[in-house]
């Protein structure tokens, strides 16, 4: 079984990098850009399947050594302890291999709203926010604010922006959910700790071939908007308001001085939760008694807790604690994105197995 998947990764590589010094796959920017991608995502199993190959042939030869003159002591603990690392690999490559999220390579759209907890909720989605953008730029994506309601403490109420690059969903998908934090707010004169709530949704950013939108199927509906405490910021009917009637969903949006930049943000907006209601009846078909990701996803789920006091967060669906708190806040989401992947291409392969599949070619 084993040496077929690595044969097929063999090949499969040999074939990507023949296309990539293809004059004809070179002069067509599309074509050249997907030849790439699938060559990149490809490397670390091709990596992983040259190191097996070596060593099973070293094994094979140290074996053969062995037999024909006995006793070599270097050859002898090749022969003891390669079948160990052989094992590893073969687990890492199926790992490697396991089928990704057709959305991995997709933008995002990052919904922050402010939970339990009053306007010490209101600050941590801020926090939130600050440390989701700062990962972005950490990771070299980028971000763009499409609409906002801030707190008069600070914070938001609600924020959402949109962080763009090569497989941000790969990577922000797993902050989606409900994040917990544990401290004492500023105004509480007894010292005593308090726990607020804010969630994050994360939804694909959608293609328009990824979900139909018949125009007959929204309202749009525009207004003057409006600043904090109702104070009017613009004379003009430039706020959008769209309501998709199949679904029931309604986006608002007003931060742009031009009605036609709010409904072009609207309308991401409304695509990309199409999507992601799309994405959950589908995910809901396919697995109704085993979850195929980490975690639902769902924005009632407490996916991780940032406790003050001790210093410390907590991600509670792979239960690990991390005591740099100030390093997580500031961006440093590196190990939890990682530990998280990794738990999903488990899952996955779990699920593979169980459907009696090999995993892709």
């Amino acid at each position: 079984m084993i040496e077929r998947l690595v044969e097929q990764i063999e090949s499969r590589f040999a074939d990507l990098e023949r296309q990539m010094s293809d004059p004809a796959v070179i002069s067509d920017r599309e074509r050249y850009a997907e030849v790439g991608r699938a060559y990149r995502e490809l490397e670390p199993a091709q990596r992983l399947a040259s190191e097996y190959r070596k060593l099973a042939d070293d094994l094979e030869g140290a074996r053969e050594l062995l037999a024909e003159d006995g006793d070599d002591p270097e050859l002898r603990r090749m022969a003891e302890e390669a079948p160990g690392r052989l094992g590893e690999l073969e687990e890492e490559i199926r790992l490697a291999m396991v089928e990704r999220d057709p959305n991995d390579d997709k933008n995002v759209l990052v919904e922050i709203r402010a939970g339990t907890g009053g306007d010490e909720a209101a600050l941590f989605a801020g926090d939130l926010y600050k440390m989701l953008t700062r990962y972005a730029d950490e990771r070299g994506f980028t971000t763009e604010v499409l609409s906002q309601s801030p707190a008069e403490v600070g914070g938001f109420k609600e924020v959402t922006f949109g962080i763009k690059g090569d497989g941000a969903y790969s990577v922000f998908k797993y902050e989606g959910g409900t994040h917990r934090v544990q401290r004492v707010p500023q105004t509480e004169s007894q010292g005593r700790i308090h726990t607020s709530t804010a969630t994050v949704a994360v939804l694909p950013e959608a293609e328009e071939v990824d979900v139909e939108i018949e125009p007959n199927e929204l309202q749009v509906d525009v207004y003057r908007s409006s600043g904090p405490g109702g104070q009017s910021v613009n004379t003009t009917d430039s706020a959008v308001r769209i309501t998709h009637r199949p679904s029931g969903i309604v986006v608002s949006m007003q931060d742009e001085k031009s009605q036609l930049q709010n409904k072009e943000r609207a309308m991401r907006v409304l695509r990309a939760r199409l999507l992601e209601q799309k994405l959950a009846e589908q995910q809901a078909e396919i697995a109704s008694e085993r979850r195929a990701q980490v975690g639902s996803g769902e924005r009632s789920e407490k996916v991780r807790t940032y406790n003050f006091p001790q210093g410390r967060v907590t991600d509670h669906r792979i239960k690990h604690t991390s005591h740099d708190l100030d390093g997580v806040l500031a961006g440093d989401l590196r190990e939890y994105t990682d530990l998280l992947s990794a738990e999903e291409r488990r899952l996955r392969l779990e699920a593979q197995a169980d459907g009696g599949g090999d995993g892709p070619a």
